[in-house]
């Protein structure tokens, strides 16, 4: 039930929204049309500025130096490389962004990328993005004493082989110094094709 007196704040409300493009309530269930219809301009600004925020995150990347490449350029040789295979447009942006939650999620980075990515990739190259770390495993476990077979708990997976091929072909070969890569320009035009999308509200 609106509480006394809401008919007539949402009307100024939508008088202000109106003018300002901004949102004017104390809280959402005194939110007017106008309020909402500049939440939604916000929310596809978003959408629309993600590209831009993504391949901004790749280049912050530059920052880790204790790998041979640091992980911009590892991002950039995985998807040269994919790129070079002739894999889709979609499956090579996967590849450039597969590691863009080391920083925000240490133990979870593959959850990170493929919550992002979740609107714009099947579910093939989704789940790939989540479960490529455990996959990763398998090359380097047995230096850390943690189980290099871990993937096996994944066998019965549609994607387990190619969330396999992903980490032996693009990502674990990809710390080679000498490797010839394209730049993030060969890039950028896929990564804003492949997350054009005009935004939805949560469903």
């Amino acid at each position: 039930m609106r509480r006394p007196g809401s008919a007539r704040r949402r009307a100024e409300g939508d008088d202000m929204a109106s003018e300002s493009g901004k949102m004017h309530f104390r809280r959402m269930d005194e939110g007017t049309d106008a309020d909402f219809a500049v939440l939604a301009r916000v929310h596809e600004e978003n959408v629309r500025n993600l590209p831009d925020l993504l391949i901004g995150f790749l280049t912050n990347l530059q920052a880790d130096a204790a790998y041979p490449v640091d992980r911009l350029q590892h991002s950039l040789q995985a998807a040269t490389r994919a790129l070079r295979d002739g894999r889709d447009e979609e499956y090579v942006v996967c590849a450039l962004l597969h590691d863009i939650g080391e920083s925000l999620g240490p133990f979870n980075h593959g959850e990170v990328i493929g919550a992002v990515l979740r609107p714009f990739v099947s579910d093939a190259n989704r789940w790939m993005l989540e479960h490529h770390p455990v996959f990763q495993v398998y090359f380097y476990g047995h230096h850390l004493n943690i189980d290099e077979n871990a993937r096996e708990q994944y066998r019965g997976s549609p994607h387990f082989d190619r969330t396999a091929e992903f980490c032996a072909l693009y990502d674990e070969v990809s710390f080679d110094a000498g490797y010839a890569s394209e730049p993030m320009a060969t890039f950028e035009p896929m990564v804003r094709r492949v997350l054009h999308k005009d935004w939805t509200p949560p469903r």
